[in-house]
């Protein structure tokens, strides 16, 4: 008799020890993208964009985009970075054909914690794929938890100044989303900390105010780099190209370029919110540049 076909199946949570902490990656939705470039490298040709796929294996014309929150339990607090997309295609027409609904809140489940557990949820910027799971039907997801926004982000959503055309919609989504939730905010920026052993990055370019995260525990390091990064090769192996949606394009190069070095010279650890599941591993320099590592087994140990 013949076996039917089950369709796709694959992993959504991953977690591992880092020090005295417990650090999780969920993968809240993914989608296919059709056009590798422009996307990237609108600053490099067509044929360079697609060579540097075929070198890496991959489709030279599509790809897979995941969207993958990272959560913290120090022990003491659980904090979330990032929301993910939430219920943005179901509550707004013209993000149904762009982008699919979240799952984060629901996945938070098999890690054994409801959306009332989180303590804090840090946004790492004021993009939808990040800010959209924030609230459902205008009331927060996250009903406990205390917001942590980068001032210099919130202020630029806030005050509408400099906005380029192509993210008029999204300021709108940050006001109706973030603005009713500032009086449960704190507003940081590079340098301060979120709780004991997590400290706010400089990662400006992507978006204006755009934060990483890095965290230490007993000598474990970890940095969350958000958008830093929004793929394992063309945002690695080629920095100097630019990606559409960097809302500052130069700025972006110069903080992807700065990163790579810090990340590969000091060996840390990294989760990245677009790189593909479980989206945690190391950045390697060599003399024909740099390069993604994903993990593999090493924080399994």
């Amino acid at each position: 008799m013949p076996a039917s076909m089950q369709g796709e199946l694959q992993p959504t949570i991953f977690r591992f020890k880092l020090g005295g902490f417990e650090v999780a990656t969920i993968l809240d939705s993914k989608g296919i993208r059709e056009g590798l470039s422009p996307l990237y490298g609108a600053n490099a040709s067509a044929d360079q964009v697609q060579a540097l796929a075929r070198a890496n294996n991959i489709d030279p014309n599509r790809l897979e985009h995941p969207n993958i929150p990272t959560l913290l339990n120090t022990g003491k607090e659980l904090i979330l970075f990032d929301t993910g997309n939430g219920f943005l295609p179901r509550d707004y027409e013209q993000l149904k054909t762009r982008m699919p609904m979240g799952n984060l809140a629901a996945r938070l489940a098999l890690l054994g914690h409801k959306p009332e557990d989180i303590d804090v949820v840090v946004l790492t910027h004021g993009h939808p794929d990040h800010i959209g799971g924030l609230v459902d039907g205008g009331r927060p997801v996250y009903p406990n938890a205390r917001y942590v926004f980068g001032a210099a982000e919130y202020d630029f959503w806030k005050k509408n100044e400099g906005v380029r055309e192509a993210r008029k919609f999204n300021r709108e989504l940050f006001v109706k989303i973030c603005e009713p939730l500032a009086e449960r905010s704190t507003f940081i920026k590079p340098g301060d900390t979120v709780a004991s052993g997590v400290t706010a990055v400089d990662a400006f370019g992507h978006a204006p105010g755009l934060l990483a995260f890095h965290i230490e525990s007993d000598g474990k390091r970890l940095m969350v780099t958000a958008d830093t990064f929004t793929h394992y090769v063309m945002a690695v192996q080629r920095p100097d190209w630019y990606f559409e949606m960097d809302d500052d394009k130069d700025k972006a190069v110069a903080t992807r370029q700065r990163m790579l070095d810090l990340l590969a010279s000091e060996r840390i650890f990294v989760a990245s919110f677009h790189m593909p599941f479980p989206a945690i591993g190391w950045i390697d320099k060599s003399a024909a540049g740099y390069r993604w590592v994903p993990h593999s087994y090493q924080m399994n140990l």
